[in-house]
């Protein structure tokens, strides 16, 4: 017997037609001593019917026997399905095969968990799934998000060699340049104490085949970052990297917007409007308190600082006397808020420096807080008129330095958002996607612990043109040409223009970010060297393909969308790595493991 039709491919049309499939055994139903097996592969399923009067006893017998998941193969007759028993939920529901032949390609043992019904095997616990992630690969669901996945690959590449674009892979073994998260490192066996690292991305690759002509250059990126671990975070993750030479920011814009709109057209038939909005980080963070802003919410931030500047109200008052803002949201329906939910928004308020929250209910027509008795009546006015405040609202205030004043109301509205959304208040379409880029980064963050500043985004990043002359004079005003490419409230990507002059990149290293000559020349120095050779304007961005997969299937956490990824404690339980090696193998290794010290 060898396979004719997968198991989604028989319609009303092949009744009579003699077949031949093959796949896994989905579920088993005897009925009045008539066995039926819907059979599935990775198509789709046949519901398969073993009569025991057109059957030898012992073909028959083999069936009753079948565990879910066995893999067999059947030879049969397609017929339509009699009336009344269709099944509409599958493509081929009107129509079963008759079988008269079976064999048992490989018997399947009880399951750890169920495979055939997607609300149970939604709620097993994931360490579970992972553990046997080829079961859980077999459900339908999985199977979708791995078959989308391959199509927006596919999508991808076509769409970048139409634009010119070639591929090139860079190496996965590099070397130790600390510049953003913890490195993997590998060792040497040919040089003890010598360590290759796997690349945080390629950047500094691609920006070399910039200097080598290429001009136009893409991957589907594996890279590595020892870090600590979420729901869109995974030590092993892929991103679509680009670069590009001879282009300015609108360049990139143009191409990014356009190989988007090929994505989602692709994958799910949705045409996405073009050009995307932009925001600068300024604007991103005064309305919505984060630079990746989620717009489809609204719950806007709004500024109360000129009016609380002369507030009795100390609180707010002493903080415009810092030099700080005051900002409020109107969480609209949520006066009703429990208790542990103000504390809860109270502790992301605390995480974030606040001494406590500041907050009005609007309840029966009045506004219940310690604080309004300290509100005049034209502080009052002025909020109402603001925030369009209502019966059933919830003000929320952040009075603190502008930057973190932002930050506090920003994830308190993603925090009421989530609250208003689970109780029905706040209804966000599943098929509206919200594109926008935010622009205009700050070049450059001070770490006061460390007393230097530091890249904002990364050393390679280039200034924006007129703000050069501030790089000594007033290093916290000068933009960086970075920009993000943001969805939904999920940073899809983030890329720049960088700097192409070796003499600009120096003064960035070692004056701006304090790297010495020495340790320039160390990490730097070849970078540094092709760029006297004739390095061309040039810039790029990579986007997160995981978090792309991701939003594109509907699912919060990019391990849904990974064949096989690692738990939050950066573990394959399907393999249990990372394991222990051999004595031989460390000492090749010129490694020794020493037991940890105890605190």
């Amino acid at each position: 017997m060898k396979r004719t039709q997968h198991c989604n491919e028989l319609r009303p049309a092949d009744a009579g037609k003699p077949v031949t499939l093959a796949g896994w055994v989905h579920s088993r139903r005897d009925l009045g001593g008539v066995l039926f097996i819907d059979l599935r592969d990775r198509e789709g399923r046949t519901q398969t019917v073993f009569d025991p009067a057109d059957l030898p006893a012992e073909v028959f017998e083999a069936a009753t026997r079948l565990h879910a998941e066995s893999v067999i193969q059947v030879s049969g007759v397609v017929r339509a399905r009699p009336a009344g028993t269709d099944n509409s939920k599958i493509a081929t529901g009107q129509v079963e095969v008759l079988v008269k032949e079976l064999a048992v390609l490989n018997h399947a043992e009880v399951l750890p968990f169920p495979v055939d019904d997607p609300e149970v095997a939604a709620k097993v616990n994931e360490e579970l799934r992972l553990q046997y992630r080829y079961l859980d690969l077999r459900r339908p669901e999985m199977t979708r998000n791995l078959r989308l996945r391959s199509k927006v690959a596919t999508a991808t590449r076509v769409f970048m060699e139409e634009q010119g674009f070639l591929e090139v892979e860079t190496p996965t073994l590099f070397k130790s340049t600390p510049e953003g998260a913890r490195e993997f490192l590998v060792p040497n066996r040919r040089e003890p104490g010598a360590f290759y690292a796997l690349p945080q991305s390629p950047q500094q690759f691609k920006q070399i085949l910039m200097c080598a002509g290429i001009e136009r250059y893409f991957q589907l990126a594996r890279c590595y970052r020892d870090e600590d671990l979420r729901a869109d975070r995974q030590p092993e993750f892929t991103q679509v990297d680009i670069e590009m030479s001879f282009i300015d920011r609108e360049d990139l814009y143009a191409l990014i917007e356009g190989l988007l709109r090929r994505v989602w057209k692709r994958a799910l038939g949705v045409d996405i409007t073009l050009p995307f909005r932009r925001i600068t980080f300024e604007e991103a963070l005064n309305r919505y308190g984060i630079d990746k802003p989620d717009t489809r919410l609204g719950m806007e931030l709004v500024d109360f600082t000129e009016e609380f500047k002369a507030s009795t109200f100390k609180v707010f008052s002493g903080a415009v006397a810092a030099g700080g803002v005051v900002k409020a949201i109107n969480a609209k329906g949520m006066a009703g808020a429990t208790q542990g939910q103000i504390e809860t928004m109270t502790a992301h308020a605390k995480s974030l420096g606040a001494k406590g929250l500041a907050f009005i209910k609007v309840e029966q027509g009045e506004w219940k807080s310690p604080i309004v008795k300290f509100f005049g009546e034209s502080e009052k006015a002025s909020l109402t008129q603001k925030l369009a405040i209502e019966e059933g609202d919830l003000i929320l205030f952040a009075a603190d330095q502008w930057l973190n004043a932002c930050e506090i109301l920003g994830k308190i509205r993603l925090y009421c958002a989530d609250v208003l959304k689970a109780q029905g208040r706040l209804v966000v379409p599943a098929d509206r996607f919200d594109f926008l880029w935010v622009v205009d980064f700050p070049l450059l963050s001070f770490d006061k612990e460390m007393d230097r500043w530091y890249s904002s985004h990364h050393p390679f990043t280039a200034p924006v043109a007129e703000d050069i002359a501030l790089l000594k004079a007033d290093p916290k005003k000068v933009r960086g040409q970075h920009y993000d490419i943001v969805v939904n409230g999920v940073e899809l990507g983030g890329g720049s223009i960088r700097i192409h002059q070796p003499d600009v990149q120096k003064t960035i290293f070692e004056e701006i970010l304090a790297i010495s000559p020495e340790e320039t020349k160390l990490r730097f120095g070849y970078m540094l060297e092709a760029f006297k050779y004739g390095a061309p304007p040039h810039g790029g961005i990579a986007l997160g393909f995981d978090r792309l997969i991701a939003i594109l299937c509907g699912t919060s956490s990019i391990r849904d969308v990974i064949a096989f990824p690692k738990t939050a404690k950066g573990v394959c339980l399907m393999t249990d790595s990372p394991a222990p090696v051999s004595a031989r193998q460390l000492r090749d290794l010129h490694i020794e493991v020493k037991a940890a010290k105890k605190e």
